[in-house]
């Protein structure tokens, strides 16, 4: 059973851009979402997935994920998810011997900065980087199946 742990945090500051690779594109959309599992599409680059996910705690969920034909993914996209889209850049960023996603929203969530890392074990230690900001992991608001609800431009900050 394959499974997903992450991390999530803000990103504070443009440092890290210097050790990023180019951004790729990122759209996607929901077709389901409920509290404790969503189906999402996703397009990236010249690639798209269909994902189901379960929560098992904050940090983990269960994940399958199946690749599917760009042309599909965009008819999904355009007529049977929910709106709005999450869209977004997401660049790879290494540090101490991780991984680092950092997804650069755009569209109604633009303004938003998230960096991600997928980990072994809900235990794993990491290093973090300087440009972290607060850690969210647990605030869900910033879950992308959220982010769709209610969009970051909509928040009273």
């Amino acid at each position: 059973m394959a499974i997903e742990i992450e991390r999530k945090f803000l990103v504070a500051h443009d440092d890290w851009r210097s050790g990023a690779t180019d951004g790729v594109l990122y759209r996607q959309g929901y077709l389901s979402r409920h509290a404790n599992r969503s189906v999402r599409v996703r397009i990236a680059g010249d690639r798209a997935w269909l994902t189901t996910k379960g929560i098992i705690s904050d940090l983990s969920r269960h994940e399958f994920e199946y690749a599917i034909p760009v042309e599909d993914a965009e008819q999904m996209l355009e007529k049977m998810c929910i709106k709005s889209l999450i869209e977004k850049t997401r660049y790879l960023v290494f540090f101490a011997g991780c991984t680092w996603e950092v997804d650069e929203f755009s569209g109604e969530n633009a303004g938003l900065v998230i960096a991600e890392i997928e980990l072994d074990s809900e235990d794993q230690e990491v290093a973090l980087p300087a440009w972290l900001g607060t850690e969210v992991t647990d605030d869900l608001r910033y879950r992308n199946v959220n982010l769709v609800k209610q969009p970051f431009s909509t928040w009273t900050r």
